[in-house]
């Protein structure tokens, strides 16, 4: 109970800095706590929100649910990348204005294709295979367009995991500056 009040009072100083930090496999419960700091902080006022991504990835759709927000709300949304931001967690970075993807020097970023596993018959497996393919395109193109890379490169990078660092990562499109301090931030 006391590391549960523990972390509502640093969470509860964060909003008040416009501050969101995501730094775990990115979960629907994840998804669902972001989204709501999002619409928090956008009632509040239209002021900057600054969002931190330390993650591995996870979860598409709650990754797609993030991206989704964070392009949703009126306040700009600065992404800070710290640590790794793979997979989904590349998504939620890509949904900020370029100008607005930051980076610390020694952030790892990783695109690939989405994975998936699945059991039971042959048609059920089928299905679900067909929605990967079309995950993969959808994300493949999201990808393209968020780093102006054309998406033949994009098809023939994700098709294994295709790791950068920060400043690979900005020269990929991914990221727009890579910065050591917090006052660095525009």
């Amino acid at each position: 109970m006391e590391q549960e009040e523990k972390q509502e009072k640093w969470q509860e100083k964060l909003l008040k800095t416009r501050s969101i930090i995501i730094a775990d496999e990115i979960t629907q419960a994840v998804a669902e706590k972001v989204t709501a700091q999002l619409l928090i902080l956008q009632e509040m006022s239209d002021e900057p929100i600054k969002l931190f991504i330390n993650s591995q990835g996870g979860h598409v759709e709650a990754g797609d649910t993030i991206h989704d927000m964070i392009r949703f709300v009126t306040p700009r949304v600065i992404v800070i990348g710290t640590g790794w931001v793979a997979s989904a967690g590349i998504t939620i970075y890509l949904a900020a204005a370029k100008e607005d993807r930051y980076s610390l020097p020694n952030t790892r970023y990783m695109i690939h294709q989405p994975l998936g596993g699945v059991r039971g018959q042959a048609t059920d497996i089928k299905i679900e295979a067909d929605e990967i393919i079309k995950m993969r395109r959808r994300i493949n193109r999201l990808i393209s367009e968020g780093t102006g890379q054309p998406l033949a490169k994009v098809e023939q990078d994700t098709q294994r995991n295709y790791w950068l660092d920060a400043a690979e990562a900005k020269a990929y499109g991914i990221v727009s500056r890579i910065i050591a301090e917090y006052k660095e931030i525009e």
